[in-house]
């Protein structure tokens, strides 16, 4: 499956008061690994950004007084998410910009282009009821390096919830092994891609089989209907 990890910054919280997003990351990642295409865009938010937005993100109006407004680079965003599954940290605020931004300009909410969102805050309270879980929280809980996080830039948080959400999801993997190779992505700066490696096919008998696939909706209970191998397979287990 395609997935999007994405992140956005914006002038303020709220679109219907004017607030206009002003950076746009999204990284692409199959199979769990980052495949290299991504998208990253500023823009001209054609109007003024808030001091108390600056401290957040460190976007200043002279930083983005050159790039080009949001309108303007709207296919460019709109056929990059096409078909995708997106995976944000608070989807819905995100998710409320995109679609006023794309609804003012004609377009359809975000939904209809992209296949769906997985929001991890809401995977996070469910793991960590209780707990703090913003992204930051997340990384000091999961051992993830965010020393190069100064700001809250939506390239570099794309990259910090690719740790995050592959750590939300390792039970999910568990049967592959111990999960190395993420080991090692995990110890460095960035979230690298790792080539694959050649796989060795073996053949498993029908009651391996059957084993496996229980195992896999033992795991959906578990993970309150989030494990995405059991969606997949669910209707030959209930036939």
């Amino acid at each position: 499956m395609r997935q999007l990890l994405l992140d956005t910054e914006t002038t303020g919280f709220e679109p219907g008061e004017g607030h206009r997003i002003i950076e746009f990351a999204a990284l692409e990642m199959i199979d769990r690994k980052l495949t290299g295409n991504s998208l990253h865009l500023y823009f001209n938010p054609e109007r003024d950004i808030p001091q108390e937005a600056t401290n957040v993100h460190g976007i200043t109006m002279e930083q983005v007084a050159n790039e080009a407004p949001f309108r303007e680079r709207v296919d460019e965003i709109l056929n990059y998410i096409d078909g995708a599954e997106l995976i944000i940290h608070n989807a819905k605020f995100d998710l409320k910009f995109l679609d006023h931004h794309f609804l003012e300009l004609g377009k359809k909410n975000t939904l209809q282009y992209a296949a769906n969102a997985i929001d991890t805050l809401t995977m996070a309270r469910k793991k960590f009821p209780g707990a703090k879980n913003s992204l930051d929280a997340l990384c000091d809980r999961f051992n993830i390096d965010r020393t190069n996080r100064t700001y809250h830039g939506a390239l570099i948080d794309c990259e910090l919830l690719g740790f995050v959400y592959i750590e939300l999801t390792k039970e999910q993997i568990s049967l592959l092994g111990d999960d190395s190779e993420t080991k090692k992505a995990k110890q460095n700066k960035g979230f690298k891609h790792i080539e694959a490696k050649n796989d060795i096919v073996a053949k498993v008998s029908e009651t391996e089989l059957n084993e496996h696939l229980h195992y896999l909706k033992a795991l959906d209970k578990a993970s309150n209907g989030n494990c995405s191998w059991f969606n997949q397979v669910k209707d030959f287990i209930e036939s």
